[in-house]
């Protein structure tokens, strides 16, 4: 593909991603040129952008050199100062941890407060009302006289089936999704989270939660919620907190990237047809398909890891306490690992992205994710007779989460 000349001060800039040909140019150009840059962009804190997969690879599994802590993600400094501002100078951490800023034991130890309900035999029992709800909300698309914008349909089926495993009822779903967009997509000014939204949308958050949080330790059931809401550490129940703080990752994590693997998994479906084609053929390819749809979408675009002390990365010298940028749409698209990385194969095989990271910190939700994907892809390619575009699609403006947001498209039922 052509390389743009584009500097990687870019990659700080939310804009970048609305140009998947822009963001990948930028990024394989330096995978060339020079994999490990330090960046300096104007409003950020300065960081190192990792960009091979080897080196993300082995950043994320030296989580004693390379820690979550202190921040999880590159934001304006303007925009974290303001923040704290309007919190009368509190820190989010102040009232909000979650596993992503947790580290060694600590981290191992609260990611299993939940873990088996998140492996595949954990989820074996809510399957059925997964594969019941994508019914459900693919049935949407027969109410809307053959066109729709599909993020209408896709955005709320992950939403749903999270929500309904912590107890969020469905007349609350808008909200929270709401609230979601505004915590890990603020940049993006559509979703109208002005400055320190983010942290107002975790305060709204915070409250709402407090009902549920506080029925549960009054009723405790064999439920998500239950489990988190009673949990012990060390013989000692969780910080008010740190309980909150799983709610909020379950909450908005559990869903959003979820939501942007669908409209763009859609998408790249619809542009490249016989790779559709061949998957209505065959759905016994629908495990690979899946695959290929969460590489080529990446919907966490980043995280951020620091340096305990001075060592050596791709050949450069990082200093204790430099930031590492992780670029995993990189790390995904890497010529040394996939060929022919920017052509669209539902039948890719091995397929090693990076789409829920590696290490301690892989994603907890990601069989949760993957049996989403695939049982709405499936209900999707069994009931629609025909799809296509029908205008032109929208990204997030946003560095942290993002992909589709707007994704117009006419079709036929069966």
């Amino acid at each position: 593909m052509s390389e743009i000349d584009l500097p990687p001060e870019a990659i700080a800039d939310p804009r970048t991603f609305t140009d998947p040909a822009k963001l990948n140019g930028l990024l394989a150009r330096l995978r060339k040129d020079d994999p490990m840059p330090y960046v300096e962009a104007q409003g950020y804190a300065p960081f190192w952008l990792v960009t091979r997969h080897a080196d993300l690879m082995a950043i994320e599994r030296d989580a004693k050199q390379f820690i979550n802590e202190p921040r999880q993600a590159m934001l304006p400094l303007a925009y974290e100062a303001k923040a704290r501002e309007a919190a009368g100078g509190q820190d989010t951490k102040d009232f909000m941890r979650n596993l992503i800023l947790m580290d060694g034991d600590e981290h191992l130890a609260y990611r299993e407060i939940t873990q088996s309900y998140f492996t595949p035999k954990g989820l074996e029992a809510i399957l059925g009302d997964v594969e019941r709800l994508a019914g459900e909300f693919i049935g949407r698309m027969a109410e809307k006289n053959g066109s729709c914008d599909f993020a209408e349909i896709a955005m709320p089926f992950p939403l749903r089936v999270i929500m309904s495993m912590i107890g969020v009822p469905p007349e609350d779903e808008p909200m929270m999704m709401r609230l979601t967009q505004q915590t890990l997509s603020s940049q993006d000014p559509e979703f109208g989270a002005a400055e320190g939204g983010a942290r107002n949308a975790m305060l709204e958050m915070y409250q709402y939660f407090q009902a549920i949080i506080s029925d549960r330790r009054a009723n405790p059931t064999d439920d998500l919620s239950s489990t988190v809401v009673n949990a012990k550490v060390n013989g000692e129940y969780i910080s008010e907190r740190d309980v909150f703080g799983y709610f909020n990752i379950i909450a908005t994590a559990g869903h959003d990237t979820t939501s942007y693997s669908l409209t763009g998994g859609l998408l790249a479906l619809l542009q490249n047809p016989q790779e559709m084609a061949r998957l209505r053929a065959d759905p016994a390819l629908m495990p690979l398909a899946v695959e290929e749809i969460l590489r080529w979408t990446n919907p966490v675009k980043h995280f951020v890891r620091t340096a305990v002390t001075d060592c050596e990365v791709a050949g450069k010298q990082v200093k204790a306490g430099d930031y590492l940028m992780m670029s995993y749409p990189s790390a995904s698209f890497d010529e040394a690992v996939f060929g022919d990385p920017f052509k669209f194969r539902i039948d890719r095989k091995p397929n090693r992205h990076l789409a829920f990271g590696t290490g301690p910190h892989v994603c907890l939700g990601q069989y949760l994710a993957r049996f989403e994907l695939t049982a709405f892809f499936r209900e999707l390619l069994e009931r629609v007779e025909h799809i296509e575009l029908d205008g032109e699609p929208r990204f997030v403006e946003g560095s942290f989460v993002g992909g589709v947001k707007y994704l117009p498209v006419r079709y036929r039922m069966r």
